[in-house]
C-alpha cells in the first residue's frame, strides 16, 4: 500500500502549509509560558491572590492536555482541516476574550476554553506537516516543527517581560488575535483533510470516554499543578483528585479497549516504536520543561533578574537548537539511527545539567550561562526530531495523528510532572540544606561572632541603635543562610536532572529498529 500523495506537498505550497502549521504551534506554546510574567500585574489589577492567579496558568494547562488525546477523533468526524480551523478560531477568540476579563474566574474561565482551541494546534500541526512532505524528507520536516516546539517556550518569558514593561497585560493575549486571524485564513486556502473511510466516522459519539478522559486527565494535571502549593497528600482536595485520576484513567482505558468507537484509540500503542517514543516523549517533556523553569527561577530568585532578562537568557539556547535542527534531519535522511542520537541528546544533557551544578552561586555572573545554554540547545535537537520520527515511523494513515497525539500528551504531562517534582524536590532539600548550613553556625564560634559584629557596626553606622542593629545583623546573616540553602538546592536539582537522563542512555541503546531492509511510512498509508 503507498502514501496517500494527495497530501504530499511541494515548492511554494508546501512552504505555506509548513510555515502556517508552525505558526499556529507557536501560538499555543507561546501562550503556554507568556502568561508566567504577567501574573503579578494580572495580580493587583483583578484584585486576585496568589492562589487564585496561579489557575490562570492551571486552567490553561488542564483545557490543553484534556483535548490533546481527543484530537486525531475529532480531526476524522469534521475533517482535518475544519477541526483545525476552528481550533484556530477558538483560540484566538479567547484570547480576546481573556484580554478583556474584569475579574480573576472570568480570566480563568477563559483561559480554559482557549486551551481546548490550543490543545489541537500542537498536535495537528506536527501530523500536518509529517504528511505534506514525501517520506525521504520526514525527519526534515520533524526539523521544521521541533524549531516551533523547543523555540517557543523560550520566546515566550521574554516576549511577555517586553509586552508588560512596554504596554499592560491584555496585550500578551491581544498579540495572538493578527496571528490568528492569518492563520485560519492560510488554514482554509491551503490544508488538506486526508480520505477516511466511512467506517472511521461514527454517529456514535463516546461521551462516557469523553467524560473520564477529562476527569482522569484534568485530575492529573491538577494535582500536579497544585500539588506543592496545597502541601500534597495533606490536603483533602489532593486526595480525593489523586484518587479521582487513578480511577479516571483505569476505568477509562478498559472503556477504550472494549468501545466499538473509541474517542482514544489506544490500540495503536501495540506500535513498539510509539510506545517507545512516548516514554520517550514524557523524558523530554520533563527535561525541556523542566530545565526551563528552574533557570529563570534560579536567576530571579538568587541574582535579582528582571524577568525579561531571565527570558533573554534562553535565546543562546534557541539559536543553538534552530542551527541543529535542519542537520539532524539531514543525519536521519541519511541513515543515522534515531536511537544513536537520542542516546547523544542524553549524553549532552547529562554533561549540561551536571555543568550548570558546578557553576551555580549566590552571585554567577550572566556570561557563565552562555555555553552552557549552547549545549543545552544542542542536546534539546538531538533529542526532539529523532524522538518523534521514531515514534512515528512505523506508523501509517490515521494512525500518525493517533500517536502524534499520544506523544504531544506525554510531552505535555512530562513537563507538567516535571515541574512539580522539581519544586516540591527544590522545597524539601532547602529545608535540609538549611538546617545543616544553621546547625554548623555555632554563636559561640569566634568566626560567627566576628561576622555579627562586623555587620552590627555597619548597621550601627547607618544609624541604628545598637540593640536595633545587633537584630538586623541576625536577620542579615539568617537570610545569607538561606539564600545559600536555596543555591545548594537548585545545584541538586540539577545533578539529579543530569543523573536521570546518563541512566536512560542505556536503555536507549538497547531499543531495536525494525528488521525489515529499510523503514518506509509509505507501508499501509493509504
Amino acid at each position: 500500500m503507498q502514501q496517500d500523495n494527495s497530501l504530499v506537498e511541494y515548492g511554494a505550497r508546501r512552504a505555506i502549509v509548513t510555515i502556517t502549521a508552525i505558526l499556529c504551534a507557536l501560538l499555543e506554546i507561546v501562550d503556554t509560558t507568556i502568561v508566567n510574567v504577567a501574573l503579578n500585574d494580572m495580580k493587583g489589577n483583578l484584585g486576585a491572590t496568589l492562589t487564585e492567579i496561579g489557575w490562570v496558568i492551571t486552567a490553561y494547562a488542564i483545557g490543553n492536555v484534556i483535548i490533546v488525546p481527543m484530537t486525531s477523533w475529532l480531526s476524522q468526524q469534521f475533517g482535518r482541516r475544519n477541526y483545525f480551523a476552528a481550533s484556530v478560531m477558538i483560540f484566538t477568540i479567547f484570547s480576546f476574550l481573556c484580554g478583556n476579563a474584569t475579574g480573576i474566574w472570568e480570566l480563568v474561565a477563559f483561559r480554559f476554553l482557549q486551551g481546548i482551541g490550543g490543545g489541537a494546534l500542537l498536535v495537528t500541526s506536527q501530523t500536518i506537516i509529517t504528511e505534506s512532505y514525501p517520506i525521504e524528507k520526514r525527519g526534515m520536516a520533524q526539523a521544521f516543527y521541533g524549531l516551533g516546539v523547543i523555540i517557543g517556550p523560550t520566546l515566550g518569558p521574554p516576549l511577555g517581560g517586553y509586552i508588560v514593561d512596554h504596554f499592560s497585560w491584555p496585550y500578551i493575549f491581544y498579540i495572538n488575535i493578527p496571528i490568528g486571524i492569518a492563520a485560519t485564513l492560510l488554514t482554509l486556502q491551503f490544508i488538506k483533510s486526508p480520505k477516511f473511510s466511512e467506517k472511521t466516522l461514527t454517529k456514535h459519539i463516546d461521551f462516557l470516554g469523553i467524560a473520564l478522559l477529562a476527569i482522569a486527565i484534568g485530575s492529573l494535571q491538577y494535582v500536579l499543578e497544585k500539588g506543592h502549593d496545597d502541601d500534597w497528600f495533606n490536603n483533602n482536595a489532593i486526595i480525593l483528585l489523586s484518587i479521582a485520576a487513578v480511577l479516571g484513567i483505569f476505568f477509562f482505558i478498559w472503556r477504550e479497549l472494549s468501545y466499538k468507537n473509541p474517542i482514544v484509540e489506544l490500540r495503536v500503542l501495540k506500535n513498539g516504536n510509539l510506545r517507545v517514543g512516548t516514554i520517550l516523549s514524557f523524558l523530554l517533556g520533563f527535561g525541556l520543561y523542566g530545565s526551563t523553569f528552574i533557570i529563570p527561577l534560579y536567576t530571579q530568585s538568587i541574582l535579582g533578574w528582571t524577568a525579561f532578562d531571565a527570558g533573554m537568557l534562553f535565546i543562546p539556547s534557541g539559536i543553538a537548537t534552530a542551527f541543529m535542527m535542519p542537520v539532524i534531519g539531514k543525519l536521519l535522511q541519511r541513515g543515522v539511527k534515531q536511537q544513536y542520537l537520542v542516546a547523544g541528546g542524553l549524553i549532552i544533557f547529562f554533561i549540561y545539567s551536571f555543568w550548570a551544578s558546578s557553576i551555580l552561586t549566590d552571585d554567577t555572573p550572566e556570561k557563565a550561562f552562555w555555553w552552557l545554554l549552547i549545549l543545552r540547545g544542542f542536546g534539546l535537537s538531538l533529542l526532539f526530531i529523532p524522538i518523534t520520527t521514531l515514534a512515528l515511523s512505523t506508523l501509517h494513515g490515521q494512525q500518525i495523528g493517533q500517536g502524534a497525539a499520544f506523544t504531544g500528551m506525554m510531552r505535555q504531562l512530562g513537563g507538567s510532572f516535571g515541574v512539580a517534582v522539581i519544586t516540591t524536590f527544590l522545597a524539601r532539600q532547602n529545608m535540609v540544606h538549611r538546617v545543616d548550613l544553621v546547625s554548623k553556625l555555632d554563636v559561640s564560634n569566634p568566626m560567627v561572632q566576628q561576622r555579627v559584629s562586623f555587620m552590627q557596626r555597619a548597621f550601627q553606622g547607618k544609624g541604628m541603635a545598637p540593640d536595633v542593629a545587633l537584630k538586623s545583623a541576625y536577620k542579615a546573616l539568617d537570610f545569607t543562610v538561606s539564600k545559600q540553602a536555596a543555591v545548594l538546592s537548585y545545584m541538586d536539582a540539577f545533578l539529579y536532572l543530569g543523573l536521570l537522563f546518563l541512566i536512560c542512555v542505556p536503555f536507549m541503546l538497547l531499543v531495536k529498529g525494525n528488521r525489515k531492509k529499510k523503514i518506509d511510512l509509505s507501508e499501509a498509508m493509504h
